[in-house]
């Protein structure tokens, strides 16, 4: 099967932004646990489960196109001093998702690759979910405050 490098570099790229997620995430989960907020911790715990299977969907198209999966190097997680800082992070962390994916769509509905474009746009849409369930415990908390 003949694939676009191009194609391949996106859905890397994609591999290496998910597993920066998880890696934040479960980092997150563990400080939130200390500090006592069992809560959160359980939250962003789940969120680390949903961007590994992010990951394992983008490995398996890897792998159905004859490439052996790696992500990149991965940039330190962002951990934040107080809830607050780690929502604006994971925020940016969101925002990033959306926009390469968006690109990757775009790319892949240039090369006419439909499997790509129907697994990039399916996270996508769950990125997209992500930033307004952030903006949504972001604006929860302040109205608290």
């Amino acid at each position: 099967m003949s694939v676009d490098p191009r194609t391949l570099g996106w859905l890397s790229r994609a591999l290496t932004h998910e597993m920066s997620a998880v890696q934040q995430y479960l980092a997150q989960s563990v400080l939130a646990r200390l500090w006592g907020d069992y809560a959160l911790s359980s939250q962003l715990r789940r969120e680390a489960v949903e961007e590994l299977q992010h990951a394992e969907r983008l490995m398996e198209r890897l792998i159905v196109l004859g490439v052996a999966p790696s992500a990149g190097n991965l940039p330190p997680a962002r951990l934040g001093r107080t809830v607050e800082d780690m929502l604006a992070a994971d925020r940016v962390l969101e925002v990033d998702a959306v926009r390469l994916y968006d690109e990757a769509v775009a790319h892949a509905r240039r090369m006419r690759d439909a499997d790509s474009v129907a697994l990039l746009e399916g996270i996508l849409a769950e990125e997209l979910a992500h930033v307004r369930e952030l903006d949504g415990m972001t604006a929860e908390r302040t109205s608290h405050d």
